[in-house]
């Protein structure tokens, strides 16, 4: 049993002096030659020949087998993966290159139709537009005007209806006053 503590304690202290983080095989290869090292020596031990190092060998070695190939398959899955996001990525990107080119492409052709409409344009349609976008703009400030000139009239009057009802209320309430200094009782409105 001893031997099999030895072998489980150099074999830590290898995988724990590695700087760089061993691959999953040899993760995989290191765990299972230990967990074959230790159930290795316990048959070893307890069988009748009584050898506990042999079995930690023979079980170190199967486990060490097993576990490195356990721990390829998850590499070869994850390098699988790395690939494929890889290949995804340079995929989106060459999408994204021909979209800016497309797009490019296109604010450069309507570029090139606007300068072959802008050669077809008399200069009767340019006066004619002209013309037609001052009238409008002309037709566009008199109904702004109009339409202030309405506002303000509505303002006047909301005005002259508060000063009525604000005078009106400080008539009645003077004439109330008046009305009880003079003794009166009922003051009537007219």
């Amino acid at each position: 049993m001893r031997t099999s503590l030895v072998v489980a304690l150099i074999f830590f202290a290898l995988l724990s002096g590695c700087k760089v983080a061993p691959s999953k095989t040899v993760k995989g290869a290191g765990i299972g030659g230990l967990g074959g090292a230790l159930g290795g020596a316990a048959i070893g031990n307890n069988t009748g020949s009584g050898n506990a190092a042999s079995g930690a060998a023979i079980g170190g070695a199967a486990g060490a087998l097993v576990g490195g190939a356990i721990g390829l398959v998850q590499d070869m899955k994850e390098r699988t993966a790395q690939d494929r996001l890889a290949q995804e990525r340079a995929y989106q990107q060459e999408v994204a290159r021909k979209r800016q080119e497309e797009a490019r492409l296109k604010e450069q052709l309507t570029e090139e139709l606007a300068i072959a409409q802008g050669f077809r344009i008399t200069d009767a349609e340019l006066n004619d537009a002209q013309r037609r976008a001052d009238e409008t703009a002309s037709k566009l400030s008199e109904l702004k005007a109009e339409r202030e000139w309405a506002l303000n009239r509505k303002k006047e009057l909301d005005e002259a209806e508060a000063k009525i009802a604000a005078e009106t209320a400080e008539i009645a309430r003077l004439e109330s006053e008046l009305a009880e200094l003079r003794g009166e009782t009922a003051v009537r409105n007219p």
